[in-house]
């Protein structure tokens, strides 16, 4: 009874019922006064005996008339008492809609006894979910930019402020920090555009068949001068095999580069960073493992969120902390080619290996897409 199929066919089952049994019961108790009404008058009028047959059919005609218009007053407050209570809950629903549309996230819908209807009130009540955890990652969002913003801005505006002033002289030293600041600030915008198209899967992905192996060991040398001015050992270990993907290789390369900076951050002076290309399973792979700071339990997801940082114990190498993004948009790039990165760690001070996980593909790695087209990632 707790499905609205069957509600609906019961509640129009008793509809019928209800008509027709109302019918029976006012010409079963009318008709025959009707009839004995006519009779009596028939005697008195001398009627013929041809007359008794016409009689009869008037006294069943108007039981007839009385017992439907008797049923359709009762049927009728019957279906609208059967609708009204079916209707209930979607009137709730309704409401509900209406209170999201305002902006009111936190309340939630009783969920009705038909299970189609309660089916309904619970979507309607997971997207209240939804929304009120994605207003508040947009609120939070906005709180970590300014924050993000705020302290470049504030030593450009000290030091422009100052040379204004005449307290700093307008030299190359003094200009230094402001163009780092800058750059700063740069770098954090073309971050966010760029976790922006990711997050909304509109990324613009020039796709063509990359040799994964190369790209690794490519962008590993690259970043090798900052290991070494950070005295921590780089090894790159490439698949003999070589290991083929189809993708974008700029934005692959910036998932590698984003994912060894985030090693060296990581690394103790005198450790070792080590980038492992593979493939398993029909899946191409890179894991970047270090043995510095290492991260716990609940950090293995929590790295991933945007302006996330892990406390580092051993002090930053290769330039400073990042923008606190890049884990985010090397994820976000990864899926966008059909991939994933995740995180795994034995605990602090063990160390942690972020791996990277791609579809493989058997493509040469002269084939490639025309330059001029390229394949947009779209939900």
């Amino acid at each position: 009874m707790n499905r609205l199929s069957v509600r609906l066919f019961v509640s129009h089952l008793a509809v019928a019922v209800i008509g027709a049994v109302s019918t029976y019961a006012v010409v079963r108790l009318l008709a025959p006064a009707f009839f004995d009404s006519g009779m009596r008058m028939m005697g008195r009028a001398g009627g013929q005996p041809g007359e008794l047959r016409a009689t009869f059919v008037s006294a069943v005609n108007r039981s007839l008339v009385a017992g439907l218009v008797l049923s359709a007053v009762v049927a009728g407050a019957a279906a609208a008492l059967a609708a009204r209570r079916l209707l209930s809950p979607l009137r709730a629903v309704r409401a509900a809609t209406r209170r999201l549309a305002d902006g009111h996230y936190d309340e939630q819908v009783a969920l009705p006894r038909e299970a189609e209807l309660a089916d309904l009130v619970q979507d309607v009540n997971d997207l209240a979910g939804r929304l009120a955890d994605t207003e508040g990652r947009r609120v939070r969002l906005i709180s970590d930019v300014a924050h993000e913003l705020r302290t470049p801005l504030t030593v450009v505006d000290g030091y422009v402020e100052g040379m204004v002033d005449g307290v700093f002289p307008l030299t190359v030293e003094t200009l230094q920090p402001v163009m780092t600041e800058l750059h700063r600030l740069r770098r954090l915008t073309d971050d966010l555009s760029t976790l922006s198209r990711a997050e909304e899967k509109l990324l613009d992905l020039r796709a063509r068949a990359v040799d994964l192996s190369a790209l690794v060991e490519q962008s590993a040398e690259h970043l090798r001068p900052q290991f070494d001015e950070a005295c921590v050992r780089l090894v790159v270990t490439g698949d003999p095999d070589r290991v083929r993907v189809w993708g974008d290789p700029d934005r692959l390369a910036q998932v590698v580069t984003n994912l060894l900076g985030n090693a060296l951050r990581a690394a103790r002076s005198g450790g070792t960073v080590e980038v492992r290309t593979g493939q398993q399973d029909g899946l191409a792979k890179v894991w970047v493992i270090d043995d510095g700071e290492g991260l716990a339990r609940d950090d293995l997801e929590r790295v991933f969120e945007r302006f996330y940082r892990v406390p580092n114990r051993s002090g930053d190498h290769g330039g400073g902390p990042g923008s606190g993004i890049g884990l985010t948009i090397a994820r976000g790039i990864a899926r966008a080619h059909g991939g994933d990165i995740t995180a795994s760690s034995p605990g602090l001070g063990a160390g942690a290996t972020f791996t990277v996980t791609l579809p493989a593909t058997a493509a040469r790695p002269d084939e490639s897409l025309p330059e001029h087209s390229s394949v947009t990632h779209r939900p």
